[in-house]
């Protein structure tokens, strides 16, 4: 809208100025909206040319070679993961015959666990107890291999040097260079 225009219609300057204040509003609001759809644009344009440049980039790409590599790879995923359980599995049994072995009172775990049979151990299905067996079996056999639980019999008495047993305080008195006590 122009000027001369309005004052074609026969308006006032002052009505004329607000009209044209009140259109330029208008016309701002508008050219803000069509920069954010322009940008807006721009941008899918933008996400356009980069999709095209990834797809030719598989243009020559073999899906059932592509298929294949994604299974291989599955499977090696897969083959760690049972080693690693595995492994896992070995390391609790490891431990669980070493902890049953000091609470039987062995002597040196290696040469006790030689004694075992550790396929059938490993293989069995109430572990615990059969390794309790086991090693009731080695220790009835080869009883060397564990310390003993039964108590001392010779008890140790007193080693006094004097041989009489007597006052063992005034020895130790003397010894210090203290007088006897009375």
């Amino acid at each position: 809208m122009k000027t001369d225009f309005l004052k074609g219609l026969g308006l006032e300057q002052d009505a004329i100025d607000k009209i044209m204040a009140e259109n330029g509003k208008d016309i701002a609001a508008e050219k803000a909206k069509t920069t954010k759809v322009e940008g807006e644009r721009d941008n899918y344009k933008s996400q356009l040319e980069t999709a095209m440049e990834s797809l030719e980039k598989f243009k020559d790409v073999d899906p059932t070679t592509m298929q294949g590599e994604i299974d291989n790879l599955k499977q090696q995923l897969k083959d760690k993961d049972d080693e690693y359980a595995a492994k896992e599995a070995d390391r609790i049994f490891s431990d669980t015959i070493k902890e049953a072995i000091k609470t039987a009172g062995g002597r040196n775990e290696k040469a006790v666990m030689a004694m075992l049979d550790m396929n059938a151990l490993k293989e069995s299905k109430n572990q615990s107890e059969d390794i309790k067996k086991a090693l009731e079996t080695v220790k009835e056999s080869d009883a060397y291999l564990f310390g003993s639980d039964e108590p001392f019999k010779n008890p140790v008495g007193a080693t006094g040097g004097s041989g009489t047993g007597g006052d063992n305080f005034s020895a130790i008195r003397a010894a210090m260079g203290l007088p006897a006590e009375k």
